[in-house]
This record gives structure tokens, C-alpha cells and sequence, in this order.
């Protein structure tokens, strides 16, 4: 594997007694359709972009996160056409998707 063009990290944390977190607003399930949609592009993409989960990024009040690296880019998110546009925008043709970003 060369090199990857794009390490992106999903907010996948479970907080207790009902907290704000990004697991109750589909962190989890949303990771595995972007890292699904991502084997989609083919070899090529599936080798410079890598979709992980990541634990507790602190911004559990904004809804879902996700970050990308080494764009060090913000991203919120509702559903699977969202994460769509940050893929196919973002990630395949390097365009931050300004109505996403978190403040």
C-alpha cells in the first residue's frame, strides 16, 4: 500500500446516561456506509483514503463529527447524502464542502 492521501477519523463514542454523543446520532452505522462507499471508487481510492473510527472527539454537541487528515478538516453530517458530497467532493476531488464544515 503507498501512501495515503486521506486518513479520515469518525466520531464513534458512546456516552452514558443519554449525553449528547455522536453514536446516538449514527456515528457507527454512518462509518461503515463511508468506508462501504469508499471500496466503491475502486483499488486506487480504497488504498490513499482510510475511513477509522475514532473515540470521543469533543465536539459531541454538534451532532456527528468526522476529521480529515492531514487536512485537519471538520466535517458534520446527517445522513449517507451528506457523507456522499464529503466523498465525492473532499476526498475525490479535493473540495472542502463549505456547508458542512463545523464552526
Amino acid at each position: 500500500m503507498g501512501q495515503l492521501k486521506h486518513h479520515v477519523f469518525f466520531c464513534c463514542n458512546k456516552r452514558e446516561g443519554n449525553r449528547d454523543c455522536c453514536e446516538n446520532t449514527g456515528g457507527e452505522r454512518l462509518r461503515a456506509y463511508a468506508k462501504e462507499r469508499i471500496a466503491t471508487l475502486g483499488p486506487a481510492a480504497s488504498e490513499q483514503i482510510r475511513i477509522n473510527r475514532a473515540g470521543c472527539l469533543d465536539r459531541c454537541d454538534t451532532g456527528p463529527v468526522l476529521v480529515v487528515y492531514p487536512d485537519n478538516v471538520w466535517y458534520t453530517y446527517v445522513d449517507e447524502s451528506d457523507l456522499d458530497e464529503i466523498i465525492d467532493e473532499h476526498l475525490v476531488h479535493q473540495r472542502v464542502v463549505a456547508r458542512l464544515l463545523l464552526p
